[in-house]
């Protein structure tokens, strides 16, 4: 089980890993072992999630989930599948975590005399040292 939250965990029965060569650190060993990890979670098949949070994903995740529904998570930083296997799981797991963090609406407050004031003397001091800037008449 994989823990998002402390109320919401995702199976790795949900998940899919598959493995391809890396481009990663490795030497000689790049080019004959699959180190690189590629972790594939399917939303719409999730049966942990509810409707709710699929569409909070689908909608924060846009750019990472694919026509199908996958969400594809990859690591290759390191030279053995065990610990790319590990950090894609983490990386995948703070992903979720950050898409489905539900922040609370921003409360428009009135600006105080003080900010007011000082957003003017600023707009000001920048208005003269323009007109500073300008032609200088010498005669």
């Amino acid at each position: 089980m994989i823990e998002i939250f402390s109320h919401l965990g995702i199976p790795e029965s949900e998940l899919r890993f598959g493995a391809s060569r890396s481009s990663g650190p490795g030497g000689q060993n790049v080019n004959k072992v699959n180190t690189r990890v590629t972790l594939v979670f399917d939303i719409e098949a999730s049966e942990t999630l509810s409707d709710e949070e699929k569409s909070r994903l689908r909608l924060r995740l846009a750019n990472r989930i694919s026509r199908e529904g996958l969400l594809q998570v990859s690591s290759q930083a390191y030279r053995t599948q065990a610990a790319n296997r590990q950090a894609a799981v983490e990386k995948f797991a703070a992903l979720l975590r950050k898409a489905l963090t539900v922040h609370p609406p921003r409360k428009k407050r009135p600006m105080s005399q003080t900010a007011k004031r000082r957003r003017l003397d600023a707009k000001r001091r920048r208005s003269e040292r323009k007109i500073l800037r300008g032609k200088i008449d010498w005669e």
